[in-house]
């Protein structure tokens, strides 16, 4: 059966609400005999029943007067009732599927809604890519709503996208109805800086009356911090510290708590309410970046609330995090968000609060899903052809291009280092051996080559640098996934199978790739705009896994490898990044030699 909306706007059905919540016309369906989690007063009501028409809530207590020869009679058997989820901060490309794929993943597991930032595509796509996605969220039942992306490129100077947004293009997309806010600054220096381009934007939204959305990703909070928050921007995912994300909501900004499918921040962040008791109305649940697998098995905010409760946090207070406190940071809380008069009637029914399974989930007052399975075909949505032919190099990749030259018999290099789980990057220095005028990869050193190459039909410009971490003994790794300029990443212990893994993906459009000894061990293709995948997410999710076996077939025992891959091209986040253009000091915000002295 294929999913129909069913959706009015509020100002539309203001009286038949009011007649139904008193009886005067029946409701279209009633759940009885709830567990209500009322996430305004954070308390249980037990016995709860609640009334729907329309798609919203009208009563929530006795509604046996709501019911009539046509009413949908629901029984809940004590489950409790809780919102649906919303999801406050969400890369839908970073799950490697369309957004249609996506909501059939995440909506039997509780979401409802997103908040997405599509700045990958907009990095490759510029705004029509940005139209696509904003236009494949229409007609779900999953609700999306799009922050319009503020950083394409995140790092102007430092690196080459495929598209550029400023100012202008912001005022722009604030006119369509589907951007509620502005995409997380992360050009953090440039806001500090008063910067007029990056100021430009800002204004352009809060102008619009949307919301401005952060990336603070440094520690210095006792003047930066405020700076950046009094610049309009009421957000900031970046909290990694309990102490970070307490700072920021002192300063009335929401902490956006992340556990995505390589950042596990959670477990530190939640600490700022757990060890102080303080208010968390200003803390909110986010997944930023979550696999297929992850979604699949672990499942997508039902499993990041989950992750609270196992630390501490007090479940009511973690669902609040999860609905109410999002509804109310992009101001939607009358809509969306609670179990309450006038609220779309997104209800999940939970087993157990601190299991955090979803027995079923309601959307618009429509049963969407049961015991995991999404029970509506969702619409078709075709990319145009142009969407999947973005990868262009300026030519095919030999041996030769991923050579790093050197004098002496030994260097003195910058190397990346990579932490499980973490976005951020170690600025090292590191003694490697210099064989026949080469920097060589090192198994002893745990120290592999890393090259970004410009992908969008550019300047065809190469960055070099050295990586550890990743603990490769043989082959390479490639992917068009980059964040966030998505420009062709490839990490090698061999140059000849660092261009055979590049070679592949521009052949292909894009995705994800492991070979070793002149042999693909799995490729995972991406051809919308070398980020997402038209498969079911079943398929891709078959894929990702194939691929996470050709890692640790290679040596690498991290979990999620190649999404902290894809951040070695990052110039926003700390210490030590490679662009197209070289070698980035994330911390100065400087290109730095990669070799510091050549030893005799």
């Amino acid at each position: 059966m294929l999913y129909q909306p069913n959706r009015r706007p509020l100002w539309e059905v203001t009286a038949d609400l009011s007649l139904a919540a008193r009886g005067k016309i029946p409701a279209d369906v009633v759940i009885k005999n709830g567990r209500l989690v009322n996430v305004h007063t954070a308390e249980i009501q037990p016995g709860s029943d609640v009334a729907v028409k329309h798609g919203r809530v009208v009563l929530v207590g006795r509604a046996d007067h709501t019911i009539g020869p046509d009413t949908l009679v629901i029984d809940a058997d004590g489950l409790y009732l809780v919102p649906g989820f919303l999801d406050g901060h969400i890369h839908v490309e970073s799950s490697m599927v369309t957004v249609t794929q996506f909501a059939r993943a995440v909506l039997p597991r509780g979401t409802t809604t997103i908040f997405m930032d599509p700045h990958e595509i907009a990095n490759v796509l510029g705004m029509e890519g940005i139209r696509l996605m904003v236009d494949e969220g229409k007609n779900l039942p999953l609700k999306v709503f799009t922050t319009m992306p503020s950083c394409v490129p995140a790092a102007p100077g430092f690196e080459d996208a495929g598209a550029a947004i400023g100012p202008a293009e912001v005022r722009e997309a604030m006119a369509w109805p589907e951007i509620i806010g502005l995409g997380e600054m992360m050009n953090f220096p440039g806001v500090l800086a008063g910067d007029p381009l990056v100021h430009g934007e800002i204004q352009a939204t809060l102008q619009a009356g949307k919301v401005v959305t952060g990336h603070y990703s440094i520690p210095e909070i006792e003047t930066g911090l405020p700076a950046y928050v009094a610049a309009g921007i009421t957000s900031c995912h970046e909290s990694t510290l309990a102490a970070d994300a307490l700072a920021r909501m002192r300063l009335g900004m929401y902490a956006k708590m992340r556990e995505g499918s390589a950042w596990h921040d959670v477990k530190a962040t939640v600490k700022s309410i757990t060890e102080t008791r303080v208010d968390s109305r200003y803390a909110v649940l986010v997944s930023d970046d979550t696999h297929p697998e992850t979604l699949l098995t672990l499942g997508h905010l039902n499993h990041v609330v989950r992750r609270a409760i196992e630390e501490g946090v007090d479940p009511v207070r973690a669902i609040q995090m999860a609905t109410i406190n999002p509804a109310q940071c992009f101001g939607v809380s009358r809509e969306l968000g609670s179990i309450a008069p006038g609220r779309c009637a997104d209800i999940l029914f939970v087993p157990d609060l601190a299991d955090m399974q979803v027995e079923r989930v309601m959307v618009d007052g429509m049963v969407v899903a049961e015991k995991g399975r999404l029970l509506y075909d969702l619409p078709a949505f075709t990319y145009p052809e142009r969407a999947r032919r973005s990868v262009h190099l300026a030519k095919p990749l030999a041996a030769g291009d991923f050579t790093i030259r050197c004098g002496g018999r030994e260097a003195l290099v910058r190397v990346m280092e990579v932490m499980e789980a973490k976005v951020g990057t170690l600025h090292r220095q590191v003694a490697v051996p210099v064989i026949n005028g080469e920097i060589r990869p090192s198994v002893e050193l745990d120290v592999a080559k890393v090259a970004c190459i410009e992908r969008h039909g550019g300047p065809g410009n190469t960055g070099m640098g050295l990586v550890r971490g990743f603990g490769l003994k043989a082959g390479a790794v490639a992917s068009t996934v980059a964040h966030d300029s998505h420009n062709l990443l490839v990490v090698g212990m061999d140059e000849a199978d660092m261009a055979l893994a590049a070679n592949t993906l521009a052949g292909c459009g894009g995705g994800m790739v492991a070979v070793r000894d002149g042999r693909v061990l799995a490729l995972l293709p991406l051809p919308i705009a070398g980020l997402m995948s038209d498969q079911p997410v079943e398929d891709v999710e078959q894929k990702v896994a194939a691929l996470d076996r050709a890692w640790k077939e290679l040596g690498c025992p991290l979990v999620s490898p190649f999404m902290t891959m894809a951040l070695l091209s990052l110039p926003v986040l700390p210490e030590l990044r490679v662009t197209n253009r070289g070698l980035v000091d994330t911390v100065h915000f400087c290109f730095v030699d990669l070799v510091l002295e050549e030893r005799p």
